[in-house]
């Protein structure tokens, strides 16, 4: 490193964090870390000092470093988007779901709130926790199911041997005893089969959890709350498309047509279909 280019020991903690973002958009963030370091040690009481040297820690995939970071910026300035925002991304990758969706939905919410502009970024990640919780909670599910199948069977089985075992003890008669003991056999292979059949059906349900992407919004991917058509025959959520008038432009996102609030149209059909699929599939409500 250049000592007259990257000298830091006579600047100010604002020419510090603006050396420190420098750095960051060169890519150096080790560098960056020391600037953002350096300048909160001269002013620690700067909550964006705290996010910036959390980013670099998430670009370096430093999650617990970020956390922290981010957790100590928020203590500053609670409503702060951006250490919601990193914060969430670092749980997310740490596998903390719930605390992720937690912050990510307050980061998106603020972000609104304050009209500032992400892009997708926020939602993308959004998204990302909500599927991602999604599939550790399927995998569950799935275990605990191929768990009770194997305990229902072993019980069939034990009831099995069990009469078998009180026949042989109990019954003298040859041919009464295997008459007994056929019956048994017939009982239980006929319990057996249907509790497979059950579980081959759950099976099949669960191959099917997964929610068609006709039923989600073109802008947020998620399931259609609130939908509307376009005069271009698109259907979008209508708070999505709602926001992306009010911050983006008055344009078809799709088609980039020409679009104002009041073309919109309610779509009753889609509304119908996305409500029978939510009646029989619950579980999408968590999607």
């Amino acid at each position: 490193m250049s000592k007259h280019m990257y000298s830091t020991a006579n600047l100010s903690d604002k020419e510090l964090k603006e050396q420190g973002n420098r750095l960051f958009s060169l890519r150096k963030y080790e560098d960056a870390i020391t600037c953002y370091t350096k300048a909160i040690i001269k002013n620690p009481d700067v909550a964006h000092y705290f996010t910036n040297r959390a980013l670099c820690h998430v670009k370096l995939s430093r999650w617990e470093q970020a956390c922290t970071d981010c957790r100590r910026a928020l203590d500053m300035e609670p409503n702060m988007v951006k250490g919601h925002f990193f914060l969430g991304q670092a749980l997310l990758e740490n596998d903390n779901y719930d605390e992720a969706i937690k912050h990510l939905q307050r980061a998106a919410d603020l972000a609104k709130e304050q009209k500032l502009n992400f892009g997708d970024d926020i939602a993308s990640q959004l998204r990302a926790a909500r599927k991602k919780r999604f599939s550790v909670q399927e995998e569950k599910r799935i275990a605990q199911e191929i768990e009770l199948h194997s305990y229902l069977n072993r019980l069939v089985e034990n009831d099995k041997e069990q009469q078998i075992k009180k026949v042989e003890r109990e019954e003298a008669d040859n041919e009464i005893r295997e008459n007994k003991l056929q019956t048994i056999e017939e009982k239980c292979d006929s319990y057996l089969n249907e509790l497979n059949q059950l579980f081959v059906k759950v099976d099949d349900r669960r191959r099917k959890r997964e929610v068609p992407d006709y039923l989600c919004g073109k802008i947020s991917f998620e399931i259609l709350q609130e939908p509307v058509i376009t005069p271009s025959g698109i259907t979008y959520d209508k708070k999505d498309l709602e926001e992306h008038l009010q911050r983006v432009g008055h344009f078809d996102p799709v088609t980039r047509v020409k679009l104002t609030q009041d073309q919109l149209i309610p779509n009753f059909s889609m509304k119908e279909v996305v409500d029978a699929f939510l009646a029989e599939n619950e579980w999408a409500l968590e999607y």
